[in-house]
């Protein structure tokens, strides 16, 4: 692969296998699948999953030149992965690593109209990405490199994190931008034992953009307000826990460790944009805007937009392919933080993780429409809206 291009997406890839159950389970759905009980469901879509997939392909399509990096088996399932792909480039399979000793990862994947969705998971290859799969040569023609899903990629959050931060010290070392976001790891699983504090502690330093989710993040930071978040949505409060205090709090905690743009990603209360100072976003590498004094020191909750939700897959890595898209093109904070909820909107209309992604000129064109927010769910004092229907600090420490 010859040539300069936007951005690389490394990390966990898989085959996701999604049974159609649009508007057969609304109610109870928790008392619905039991022992013993046959459902009667839709067709049964294949596509594929993770980062490299659903962020990757995503920013493809919205018209950012993209290359994958992401391991299969030598098996089926690799091929299906491998055809797929293809299929909306030609060139975007080229980087995939074959491993011949392991099968190619899959997801059985339930996912209902207004439910958070269940998973079935078998690593396979990713169990084996590590390091030494980055091909750091094709990376250092890009602007972006992007790495999603260590605590599913078992190499790289082992020892402590050693070659995760690894691979982002190379990276960075070249000038290519930095990014990174995770997934929720199983409590009793190896990855969720681990001592994530530590492993973002070690490796947020070499990354330019971390994109996490509110979950994720309590979970490997503060796991006390993580089990009261689980609780309160247990019982359908959820958000009351969630304020602009608290993703102010651990914002400030994660620009701490070093890194210099935080996304939070907020689930159905939208997404947090925070940034570093003027000297330390200057280092931001080679995807940083034009206008980046303007991107130093912003504090923004960007609501979700209006939709009916068909389906959450993929729901964040398309809201981190809005915003990768936008600061790409030269957007403002604020435009760029509409894009990553315009985008993550588009994908919830859809069953999958990119049928719902539209091209970015007619996803612009939506929100210049006046496509309508939802409002959040609980007021914050010291905060107000700005013309673009977002949150912002509205003390002097913060420009709006």
């Amino acid at each position: 692969m010859s040539g300069v291009f936007d951005v690389v997406v490394a990390g966990h890839l898989c085959l996701d296998v999604i049974p159609d159950i649009a508007d057969r389970f609304q109610s109870q759905f928790e008392r619905t699948f039991l022992p013993g009980r046959t459902l009667d469901v839709g067709p049964l879509t294949f596509c594929t999953g993770g980062p490299v997939s659903n962020t990757g392909l995503a920013l493809q399509k919205l018209g950012i030149q993209t290359r994958l990096i992401g391991k299969v088996g030598d098996d089926r399932l690799g091929q299906v992965i491998k055809d797929i792909i293809r299929s909306y480039g030609p060139h975007l399979s080229d980087g995939l690593v074959i491993d011949n000793a392991s099968v190619t990862s899959y997801t059985i994947v339930i996912s209902p109209p207004g439910v958070d969705r269940l998973f079935m998971h078998c690593q396979g290859a990713n169990e084996t990405f590590d390091a030494d799969d980055v091909d750091y040569e094709l990376v250092a023609r890009a602007r972006l490199f992007h790495l999603g899903y260590p605590p599913l990629l078992k190499r790289l959050y082992q020892q402590d994190g050693r070659q995760l931060r690894e691979v982002f010290r190379r990276v960075k070392g070249s000038g290519v931008t930095t990014s990174l976001d995770l997934s929720l790891p199983n409590p009793l699983s190896e990855a969720g034992k681990a001592d994530w504090r530590a492993i973002l502690r070690a490796t947020l330093p070499y990354v330019d953009i971390f994109l996490p989710s509110l979950e994720e993040l309590l979970y490997m930071i503060r796991p006390k307000s993580y089990h009261d978040l689980v609780e309160t949505a247990a019982d359908g409060g959820r958000t009351s826990l969630i304020s602009a205090d608290l993703l102010t709090e651990l914002s400030s905690e994660l620009l701490e460790y070093g890194t210099k743009v935080v996304g939070i990603k907020v689930g159905e209360q939208g997404f947090f944009l925070r940034t570093a100072d003027e000297p330390i976003l200057a280092a931001l590498g080679k995807a940083r805007p034009s206008n980046w004094r303007r991107w130093a020191t912003r504090m923004i909750w960007s609501p979700c937009f209006a939709v009916n939700v068909v389906g959450t897959t993929g729901a964040g890595d398309a809201t981190i392919a809005g915003f990768l898209s936008a600061m790409l093109r030269d957007y403002s904070p604020e435009a760029a933080a509409t894009a990553a909820v315009a985008v993550g909107a588009c994908n919830v209309e859809a069953l999958d993780a990119l049928t719902g992604i539209r091209d970015w000129e007619s996803t612009m064109q939506r929100v210049a429409d006046g496509w309508n927010r939802l409002p959040l769910s609980v007021e914050q004092p010291g905060w107000r809206f700005d013309t673009h229907d977002q949150l912002w600090k509205a003390d002097g420490s913060l420009r709006g």
